[in-house]
């Protein structure tokens, strides 16, 4: 009679540790520090831009920070540092961000109605996905994507930014695995 009280309570403790089995197999591969270089050019300018990509795995998700430092013509140094904290959704490969506390202590989305970004993120494969949805007081919208792709020693990353379906930017480099 113990044993079989036993087997459905591993069972039981087995499903309620399926997402975090699934985030272990999505995000772990990509867990690291990685630190690259680009060249933009926008209008002409060719700009030089230091990047780094922190993953960080946590108990409910991961974590992602990024820093971005964009060297102007003009001598003009522009650093941009930013980090989200991921959660399971109810869809496979697919986490939210958790990026505010409400008034229980409870991490939530942005709400993008409100000029908040939507950010969301998708493992297919050797591909880390995030997007980033702004919607502006008009109503126009941009997205940004950032693919990053596993390869030897690293990973290739492609950052891509579109305003209402018009392509804006576009940078690519290769990030090395510290």
């Amino acid at each position: 009679m113990r044993a079989f009280l036993t087997i459905p309570a591993v069972v039981f403790s087995l499903f309620l540790l399926l997402p975090n089995l699934v985030l272990a197999a999505d995000a772990d591969r990509f867990a690291g520090t990685y630190v690259g270089q680009a060249e933009t050019v926008l209008d002409g300018e060719t700009k030089g831009r230091d990047l780094r990509a922190s993953i960080e795995l946590t108990d409910d998700g991961f974590n992602l920070s990024w820093t971005s430092i964009s060297y102007q013509a003009d001598g003009d140094v522009k650093k941009s540092t930013y980090k989200v904290e991921f959660v399971p959704s109810q869809r496979d490969h697919i986490f939210g961000s958790a990026m505010k506390t409400n008034m229980f202590g409870k991490q939530t989305r942005l709400d993008p109605l409100k000029g908040e970004p939507f950010i969301w993120s998708r493992f297919e494969g050797d591909t880390f996905s995030v997007f980033s949805l702004f919607i502006n007081e008009m109503g126009d919208y941009e997205l940004q994507e950032y693919h990053r792709t596993l390869r030897d020693g690293g990973l290739d990353l492609l950052f891509r930014r579109v305003s209402n379906g018009v392509p804006q930017k576009e940078i690519t480099a290769f990030m090395a695995r510290q």
